[in-house]
């Protein structure tokens, strides 16, 4: 090894002080510097040598036996067969009894090329019996033009549809003759008795401002402007719900808004579907509103109280109204005997408004865990309804999400007011991955005593699979199956052969909601499509389960919207409804409570009114409609 510190002899110091006459003295001394540090080398790298021998020495006079590796063998346990349902699936076949029952209504959506927000929503639909004669009859929700669009002179004007029932499933057009024959771009109704004269009144949502219409024994009057529910021109409102909030008897509304939408802030934005022509802007584009809460004076006349009754929620980091709202929902989510309000948001967080029993309300979304997903993430949320699917103290929220998102379902945990998403282990969530679905509601509909749930699905672009070969425009219906809550998947997607065709026929679903039509006892189906036909499917099963149906009436709150029947079997098997007329997306479901049996004969059941109130009522005989007044 060659060392780069050789010492020079003197002779080479004299050979490279000739060579560089100008060198300097201290140039010199650097080349005896360089001698130095190579002798300061070699003494370091003995040095570390030496230390190095010793170490080993020491090492190997204590160096430790070679261990013996000694293997062990253990039992792997196998892997546990998932338990399959123990039950029965059930055939519960629909038919499509449109035409023949008389409903001729075709959904208008007032598209001219535009693409515009507004016109991907859909109308709404309800059951309500504005006649007083015991059956439910048919409102269904029509758009218009837009204002900057001709209409050609010989083409109809669209107005909502009113469809008189006859008792047995047939329905008469009267929307002329009874006042409704009125046109504007209507979303959702809400149906109550506001005026506590006994005669059902409606409310319209609509893009711009929105309608009520009194009801003077089956023929309606518009009131807006006196009642002072119009709402503001430029706001689009959707959902809409009736409800005694502060338990004064008296009917209030609640009304949900959709984003701050116009159609010059939707034509500027660059909307597209990866190249292809315009599409439709998404949500997140627009800004938020707040809600209305219209409290009842009295007297035909409401005030909006929406601000302080603790309605508003602003965005923490923009201060501009959160609220992007497509459904409400009835519920007591603390269970105190005070009814609560869940409110489902497109993009941003749902709210869970808890009645602080004082006229306000105090969002607690975020700290009972429906506010978002289980990672964080706000969702598109659309239709909801709230239920006691597991028939025991626990309450259930189920809400329908875009494309691509689980619908979700939140369950609390029996009496404690807190809620966890348990849509991907009952089986529900992963089979409503692949929809867009708006209209979403529970409903026995084989009267087995469980609820199931109803989804009506259907996407936002008609060019939707050129770009995502998965999707399509027009999607089937869903009705999940509740198979029970101890069976390891709840929820069972019902395919065509258990449903029938006619329920699974694809379709641009929105609006869905239920009713007994023709009076046997299981609930019958209205879907409404964007852009389409409205659908009536007949349940036709013939299970012979028991069944039992409540209507009640308030001495005040004439509907008693609001109230809860309890069946009691013992044994932790309980079943409740809330009466509340909506549910589902920009929907009204029938007044009249019912519950399947299946083979139980309960004897008696629990009333708790609106005003607190209870009441028991003994329940003589089973498969029939009871009409229960309050204190009789």
């Amino acid at each position: 090894m060659t060392s780069p510190y050789k010492k020079p002899s003197k002779r080479d110091i004299q050979r490279r002080a000739s060579q560089n006459p100008n060198r300097s003295r201290a140039s010199l001394q650097d080349a005896e510097d360089d001698s130095v540090i190579g002798r300061m080398f070699w003494r370091s790298l003995g040095l570390i040598a030496t230390v190095a021998l010793i170490g080993g020495a020491i090492y190997a006079l204590n160096r430790p036996e070679k261990q013996k590796f000694v293997e062990k063998k253990t039992q792997t346990a196998l892997p546990q067969e998932r338990r399959a349902a123990t039950v029965e699936i059930p055939t519960i076949p629909f038919t499509d009894i449109t035409e023949q029952a008389g409903i001729q209504f075709t959904h208008y959506d007032g598209k001219q090329g535009e693409r515009l927000l507004p016109e991907t929503m859909g109308g709404g639909s309800g059951f309500l019996d504005y006649d007083n004669d015991g059956d439910y009859d048919i409102l269904l929700v029509n758009s218009c033009d837009w204002p900057w669009n001709q209409r050609d002179a010989n083409q109809a004007t669209p107005t909502m549809c009113l469809y008189q029932n006859d008792g047995k499933g047939n329905f008469k057009d009267v929307t002329q003759a009874s006042g409704l024959d009125v046109t504007f771009y209507g979303m959702g109704p809400a149906f109550g008795d506001y005026d506590n004269d006994g005669w059902v009144d409606v409310f319209i949502t609509a893009v711009g401002k929105n309608h009520l219409f009194r009801n003077d024994h089956g023929k309606f009057i518009e009131v807006t402007e006196s009642a002072g529910v119009g709402g503001v021109a430029t706001q689009w409102s959707c959902p809409a719900m009736w409800l005694d909030y502060d338990r004064d008897g008296k009917l209030d509304l609640i009304v949900g808004n959709y984003v701050a939408w116009s159609r010059e802030i939707d034509l500027s934005l660059a909307s597209t579907l990866v190249g292809l022509e315009r599409s439709y802007g998404q949500p997140t584009n627009f800004d938020g509103v707040h809600m209305y809460l219209y409290h009842n004076e009295g007297d035909g006349v409401f005030k909006e109280v929406g601000k302080e009754a603790g309605l508003h929620v602003l965005n923490p980091a923009t201060q501009v109204p959160e609220a992007k709202t497509l459904g409400i929902a009835l519920l007591d989510a603390n269970h105190d005997g005070w009814m609560d309000v869940c409110v489902a948001n497109d993009t941003v967080k749902n709210f869970l408004f808890i009645n602080k029993k004082d006229g306000t309300f105090e969002d607690q979304g975020v700290t009972m865990g429906v506010a978002l997903t289980r990672d964080g993430q706000a969702t598109g949320a659309m239709g909801i309804d709230a239920a006691n699917f597991r028939n025991d103290d626990c309450c259930g929220i189920v809400i329908g999400n875009f494309a691509n998102e689980q619908s979700s379902l939140y369950l609390s945990d029996g009496l404690k007011a807190s809620f966890t998403d348990v849509a991907p282990t009952t089986g529900f969530g992963p089979q409503t991955r692949i929809r867009l679905t708006f209209g979403t509601l529970f409903a026995d509909m084989d009267l087995d005593g469980r609820l199931d749930i109803l989804c009506s699905n259907g996407h936002l672009e008609p060019e939707i699979q050129k770009v995502f070969p998965t999707q399509q425009y027009e999607q089937p219906s869903q009705l999940f199956w509740n198979a029970g809550k101890k069976q390891p998947t709840q929820f069972v997607a019902l395919n065509t052969e258990k449903t029938g065709a006619d329920f699974q026929k694809p379709m641009v679903g929105r609006s869905a909601t239920v009713a007994d039509i023709d009076r046997d006892g299981d609930l019958d189906v209205l879907l409404v499509a964007n852009g389409g036909k409205a659908r009536l499917l007949r349940n036709d099963q013939k299970l012979g389960n028991h069944w039992l149906r409540v209507r009640l009436k308030d001495k005040s709150n004439t509907g008693a919207l609001g109230a809860t029947i309890l069946l009691d079997f013992g044994s932790d098997e309980k079943m409740q409804r809330t009466i509340s007329t909506t549910r589902s997306y920009l929907s009204q479901t029938e007044l009249t409570a019912t519950f399947g049996l299946g083979n139980r004969e309960p004897k008696e059941m629990t009333i708790r009114w609106p005003d607190g109130s209870e009441q028991k009522v003994l329940i003589e005989k089973l498969d029939q409609e009871m009409l229960v007044e309050q204190g009789t």
